[in-house]
């Protein structure tokens, strides 16, 4: 842990301005993004005596290595800023929003030449309107299919809607007047872009007009004794008002409102919000979130992050006209200005005091209470037993202090063919998916000539190269000495503009593996000079676990919560290096003696299957043949008939009867 002094601005250095700092680790990594009304008086206040702060505060201020700051003009550009460094760093110690469950949205494909409606979860996309989110996918699903029957918008994927257009033929829901068929033309693309605005206008609430339109349609049918079609507009009418039955009628018609509720502990905060558009609830959404994450952390901060972390990447359409929370937040009157920039118009933010839209905040809250109450239920051992698994390790592992990063290395081959390395990395006990790696292993050259491709070189290959970026990242960022307001450095990809992944050191690496492998890891990471992340081995035979040094493996007892996390991890690095191997053992068994030879691309190559059938009667072919074939010519002609000649001659004859190896 580091001495916040060490790295304390003097107090004249600080503005007084507002804007919005980092804290940074020994590794130059963010572990804390803030927004402050005056920078001066906010820093200043983490580093008064450190006994005064709150624990997680004061783990954070000694975690630290650096603090920088950028001055803004005012609080909502703080606000913007804030968010927007939220996102791109994913500070350990920022307030944590995790859904409680998966949420699926009804999604409009709008950017599409011809609009899709289907089922979506997860990120957003942009030139997609999205409705919800729904409790379950079939809830979806049962809404569409009764739409369909007013707005037959298109619902397959591009290869089905690209096959029909090919056979000329529609999809079932084309021929039972469930899609307008857009496929083979029996709309124009304008005509089922109108559809599809239909349907969006429909489900963000504006549905008198279509009913009325359908019934004065059903009327003026019924009058010119058109019965066949007044039914079926009747029976459309029916299926739009089983669709709006769907969603409960709480408020006005006009009414557009997000209405949130918390529910807290001490510790934790169960997080609920109702979406109402047109008057009726459209969807519902959870998170949980830990509100002592910081130490001034309260409910008026949990609903600031929270709006924050639901509209930063919205689009105006997704916020509304009002937003009904338990209590305001510290900003109250900057968030509604930066809501109202985001929606173009104006939001307005309050607290409900009475009447309907009271009663559905108290609805909210009820429904928050019980997330609450579930989540303490699934969840009660899960932070305890990881923080007891870290102290565990180092413990057991004489670690200086708990591994809060551990990386994990396996190699996957088979008979030393299709040799790969897979790493994964766990942070707080939890799986980072997003910075797992994939190795595809080289082989070592020996002084001879020949390339050794046993598990112990593959593990010293692969440990020299993740380290030798991680120094080269290093290096290039020039570690922390980040005066305050310099960017960032290395430290940030240009290309992608988020964080590299080989920047940030493990405090443990873990290999699969016994003694050999451990120590095959060692010695990579001593010729790179790198002594301060501990190695261990786990061995499967009796869950060893094996140190560079040690003559001995320690045993760790079968109950222990720190074998089971090196359990998980070394079972998900075994994993994802499996199913690459798995890819590139597959890709391998497909390929063709023609792959690879250079100026033969996809197109010429179809070109020579297509003219002689197979490879083994372009093999059989003279370079005037090969050169007949069109696109190529007469030095390409060469080179395939060479390659050929040369993958002929490496490829033992085998008799196909007896199967022996002839010469």
């Amino acid at each position: 842990m580091a001495d916040p002094s060490s790295y304390r601005p003097k107090p004249g250095e600080i503005p007084v301005d507002p804007g919005v700092y980092r804290f940074r680790d020994k590794d130059g990594r963010v572990i804390y993004v803030g927004k402050a009304k005056s920078l001066r008086s906010r820093l200043s206040s983490y580093f008064q005596d450190i006994a005064a702060l709150h624990p997680r505060t004061r783990t954070m201020v000694q975690t630290g290595a650096s603090v920088e700051w950028t001055v803004v003009r005012n609080e909502v550009e703080a606000l913007q800023l804030e968010y927007s460094w939220i996102k791109e760093y994913d500070p350990r110690f920022n307030v944590k929003y995790r859904d409680d469950k998966s949420y699926p949205y009804l999604a409009v494909t709008m950017g599409e030449e011809f609009p899709r409606a289907q089922v979506m979860r997860g990120a957003k996309r942009k030139g997609t309107r999205y409705f919800g989110p729904y409790a379950h996918a079939w809830a979806i699903r049962e809404t569409l299919d009764q739409l369909l029957r007013v707005f037959p918008v298109r619902t397959c994927s591009s290869g089905v809607f690209k096959r029909a257009g090919q056979v000329g033929r529609p999809c079932l829901l084309g021929y039972i007047d469930k899609c307008s068929a857009p496929c083979v033309g029996r709309v124009s693309p304008e005509e089922h872009r109108d559809i599809a605005a239909d349907f969006c206008d429909f489900m963000a609430g504006n549905t008198s007009r279509f009913v009325k339109r359908l019934e004065q349609q059903m009327k003026s049918a019924s009058e010119q004794l058109e019965f066949e079609q007044a039914a079926r507009l009747r029976d459309d009418i029916n299926a739009l008002q089983k669709a709006l039955e769907r969603s409960a009628i709480v408020l006005g018609d006009a009414t557009d409102a997000d209405v949130f509720a918390l529910s807290s502990d001490e510790l934790e905060a169960a997080v609920q919000v109702f979406h109402v558009r047109g008057g009726r609830v459209r969807g519902q959404r959870g998170w949980v979130v830990e509100i002592q994450a910081e130490g001034d952390v309260g409910l008026p901060e949990v609903v600031e992050h929270l709006l924050q972390q639901v509209y930063g990447g919205e689009s105006p359409d997704g916020v509304p006209r009002e937003v009904l929370v338990p209590v305001l937040p510290p900003d109250a009157d900057n968030l509604a200005e930066w809501l109202s920039t985001l929606r173009g118009a104006r939001v307005d933010l309050r607290v409900p005091q009475r009447g309907d839209k009271r009663t559905l905040l108290e609805t909210v809250t009820r429904n928050a209470e019980q997330s609450l109450a579930r989540h303490k239920v699934t969840r009660a051992g899960d932070l305890t037993a990881r923080s007891q698994a870290l102290q565990e390790l180092q413990e057991a592992l004489a670690l200086d202090q708990a591994p809060l990063r551990i990386e994990c290395f396996d190699v996957s081959h088979v008979q030393g063919t299709q040799v790969v390395a897979s790493m994964v990395v766990f942070e707080d006990g939890l799986a980072r998916k997003g910075e797992y790696r994939r190795f595809i292993v080289r082989g070592a050259v020996q002084p001879d000539g020949t390339v050794r491709m046993d598990d112990t070189a593959a593990m010293d290959e692969v440990l020299t190269r993740r380290f030798r970026r991680y120094l080269e990242d290093r290096d290039t960022s020039g570690e922390v000495e980040l005066d305050p307001g310099e960017d960032s450095g290395g430290l940030i990809d240009e290309e992608t503009g988020r964080p590299k992944r080989f920047a940030y050191p493990p405090q443990l690496v873990v290999v699969d593996g016994g003694r050999p492998q451990v120590q095959a890891a060692q010695r990579a990471l001593d010729r790179l000079g790198i002594d301060d992340v501990a190695v261990v081995g786990l061995a499967k035979r009796l869950e060893e676990v094996w140190l560079p040094d040690d003559e001995f493996p320690v045993l760790l007892p079968r109950t222990s919560e720190g074998l089971y996390l090196l359990q998980r991890i070394r079972d998900e690095a075994h994993r994802f290096a499996i199913t690459f191997h798995r890819q590139r053992r597959s890709k391998a068994m497909t390929a063709s003696a023609l792959d690879g030879i250079p100026g033969l691309g996809a197109v010429r190559r179809k070109a020579l299957l297509k003219e002689f059938g197979s490879v083994k009667r372009v093999r059989q072919a003279s370079e005037d043949e090969i050169a007949a074939v069109k696109g190529i010519g007469p030095a390409l002609a060469r080179t395939v008939h060479e390659a050929l000649r040369e993958d002929a001659d490496s490829t033992p004859a085998v008799n196909v009867t007896t199967g022996e190896v002839l010469d």
